[in-house]
């Protein structure tokens, strides 16, 4: 049985060691190592956050899948897509498999793309570590994030973009480009940030672990690139006030 939580930001975060039913969160996969390593990192912090160790379902690429994971457990339980994005995956891929699941009585909720105030302050963060390791400030940033053809798919990357362009203080351009499936493209945004005269153009990475869209950004030319966002605690506290809430929608549901 699959339940639908409104969440609305920002949420409560769950009292430490406090009892609820299990955090799964639906991740894409990667066979990236250093991918694996970055959601591990995540899991700790919501682990030394709470007390509760998320158990992590996968939509692609890696074992366990996430309808394995909800294969072995019975009761309840929260399902916190790991995504930022709001296109197929989000939509369409964590839904379906969480009502095909019929031993668990799950409730489903939103993924991050609605998050823009801790997105954004989480990209302003690895912007300014990307700025002290290249020795200044940015004069222009794109966000770079993966982009979807669904609509309203990247509304979350553009909201956390605006959000970053306020917390600079609305003095540094900051455009949205994307990875795949849409355009501009990180290379045609740097580009285009260039002919306006900019030098030090930041690529800041609106996504959540290395892989080959991370890997093919240094390509576009730019200044310099940030790091990819799932294991900045700002996207643990995400995760936990969606949890709260989609835990708050199973009691009341």
């Amino acid at each position: 049985m699959t339940v639908f939580a409104p969440i609305r930001e920002p949420g409560p975060l769950p009292a430490a060691g406090s009892a609820g039913p299990p955090l799964v969160l639906a991740v894409h996969g990667s066979a990236v190592p250093a991918a694996v390593r970055t959601v591990t990192r995540l899991c700790s912090r919501l682990d030394a956050l709470t007390g509760r160790h998320p158990v992590v379902g996968h939509l692609d690429v890696q074992s366990p899948s996430l309808a394995e994971v909800l294969g072995q457990l019975t009761g309840e339980a929260v399902v916190v897509p790991l995504l930022l994005g709001d296109g197929f995956h989000r939509a369409v891929d964590v839904p379906g498999v969480v009502a095909a699941a019929t031993g668990v009585r799950a409730v489903v909720t939103p993924g991050l793309s609605g998050a823009a105030a801790s997105i954004g302050l989480a990209l302003h963060g690895r912007l300014r570590e990307a700025e002290e390791r290249a020795g200044g400030r940015a004069d222009a940033v794109v966000v770079a994030a993966a982009g979807s053809t669904r609509p309203g798919g990247n509304d979350g990357a553009l909201a956390a973009a605006a959000q970053l362009e306020h917390l600079l203080g609305g003095t540094v351009p900051v455009r949205t480009a994307y990875c795949s499936a849409t355009a501009p493209t990180v290379p045609q945004a740097v580009d285009a940030l260039r002919a306006e005269g900019h030098r030090r153009i930041a690529v800041a990475a609106h996504l959540l672990a290395p892989g080959r869209f991370t890997a093919a950004l240094p390509a576009a030319g730019a200044w310099t690139v940030t790091a990819p966002l799932a294991d900045h605690p700002l996207i643990a506290r995400a995760v936990l006030r969606r949890y709260a809430l989609g835990a708050a929608a199973l009691t009341h549901g």
